[in-house]
């Protein structure tokens, strides 16, 4: 068993009180034996635009941001995913939305940018969304070695091109860590089956780690966290704001149910 835990919180545009917020909930999640944790979607930052990324952009290697993750995971022991971190792209207009894995010793070992960008208009609430006009996207999957199995790395809009997650299998995956901010409208909607359905299709663990409230820009995000097992069980959730979901990974469960229930094997296309 190797217990994890996924971080929600409401972020809003003040680095140091995000940050403040996020150690409370890694403190708490290695307090409750957690040994990998995942951060949401944006956690350092929830600005009043997409453009307030720019502000706080960092080199890959060095920065507040980065600084701050390793060192907690060196100081409890800890891998994490750090959700996602602005780093400096070759276009000085934009930035990379990049989720980076750190391990227990404080080491960058992973990094995945961000590919599916978030362009849409939402009728329901009024909500528009340009994320492409900051951001520039990824164009690899990422899938490491870790102590709880191949993790592989998607973030919030992903969720919605299960090609990407296949690929991810393709590789090996056991394990999708995916820090997300699905807004509250999008959320109620799609957020639970996706996730359930990402986990069900590639018979693999999800850890989906949100944004959940309501935030000072105005937005409000979904929230539910949840870490699901390939079966499509939610084995913790948590609704609504700021806390954390824990739950052990059983990687017997994981062969069990991929011998028993051999789909993968069954690709034809």
């Amino acid at each position: 068993m190797k217990r994890v835990a996924a971080v929600q919180m409401a972020s809003g545009p003040n680095v140091g009180a995000n940050l403040i917020e996020a150690k409370r909930s890694i403190e708490r999640a290695a307090d409750a034996g957690a040994k990998l944790v995942i951060l949401p979607e944006n956690f350092a930052l929830m600005g009043h635009s997409d453009s307030d990324m720019l502000k706080i952009k960092e080199h890959e290697g060095e920065g507040e941001i980065q600084n701050f993750v390793a060192d907690l995971a060196s100081k409890y022991g800890l891998w994490i995913v750090a959700g996602t971190i602005p780093l400096i792209c070759d276009d000085g207009e934009k930035i990379r939305s990049s989720c980076l894995l750190y391990d227990d010793q404080g080491a960058q070992v992973g990094r995945y940018d961000k590919i599916h960008l978030f362009d849409v208009e939402i009728v329901d609430s009024s909500e528009s969304y340009t994320e492409s006009e900051v951001i520039q996207p990824g164009d690899s999957i990422v899938v490491i070695d870790t102590p709880f199995g191949r993790l592989g790395l998607a973030i919030c809009y992903d969720l919605r091109f299960p090609e990407l997650f296949r690929q991810l299998l393709d590789q090996q995956v056991e394990i999708m860590a995916v820090p997300s901010a699905f807004t509250a409208v999008t959320g109620r909607a799609h957020w639970e089956t996706l996730v359930r359905a990402r986990a069900i299709e590639n018979l693999s663990f999800v850890v989906a780690a949100a944004q959940g409230g309501y935030h000072i820009n105005g937005r409000e995000t979904h929230g539910d966290s949840m870490i699901v097992d390939p079966w499509g069980t939610v084995l913790d959730r948590l609704q609504r704001g700021s806390g954390i979901v824990v739950a052990d990974l059983d990687e017997d469960r994981l062969t069990s149910i991929r011998r028993n229930f051999p789909s993968i094997e069954h690709r034809r296309l």
